[in-house]
């Protein structure tokens, strides 16, 4: 993702991250058994990103078009809580955090892959596409990520945020345990 002082400055004032699922913390695959399981793999360092991130006091939210137990038991697991499934209008999720947050729309980012995630990206303060998003989604964001979507993107926007706010740095001590 480049880095512009003007990206830069945005990502300051970052306060909420929300993120699409299938496409961004997922390759897009949906995996499903015989007895119609549905199957995920989400990319453990997207989780770690996410989870620093969620100590530096910024909100993290999922907010997605489809609804699968095996999302609310990863988000649980990252310590998510606001998590947004069945979403077919996302706008109305977006609008609905935000205002819950008591946030303003220049605090807020949504990282997204496909047409679906238009509505919420055009509420978001900076919006962001993974390297492999549809052309259109690309077009609407003010950055683009060097990653496809469940291979690192997600955890390349929660870098860049702790980078551009100065909390990096506490946030590795912490897990080495020098804080």
């Amino acid at each position: 993702m480049r880095q512009t002082p003007e990206l830069l400055a945005r990502a300051k004032r970052i306060r909420l991250a929300v993120f699409d699922v299938d496409g961004v913390l997922t390759d897009g695959s949906l995996y499903l058994g015989e007895n119609g399981n549905e199957y995920k793999a989400f990319n453990v360092r997207d989780g770690l990103g996410m989870v620093m991130l969620r100590k530096t006091g910024c909100h993290l939210a999922v907010i997605t078009a489809r609804s699968s137990s095996i999302v609310a038991e990863r988000m649980q697991s990252l310590g998510i809580n606001h998590i947004y499934q069945g979403q077919d209008d996302k706008k109305v999720a977006m609008l609905e955090l935000v205002k819950h947050l008591d946030l303003q729309r220049e605090q807020t980012l949504y990282l997204g892959d496909d047409l679906v995630d238009l509505p919420a990206m055009q509420q978001s303060g900076f919006p962001v596409a993974v390297a492999d998003a549809h052309p259109l989604v690309k077009q609407a964001s003010l950055a683009i990520t060097d990653a496809p979507g469940g291979h690192g993107a997600a955890r390349e926007v929660c870098e860049f945020l702790m980078h551009a706010q100065d909390t990096f740095a506490a946030q590795v001590k912490r897990i080495l345990g020098e804080e």
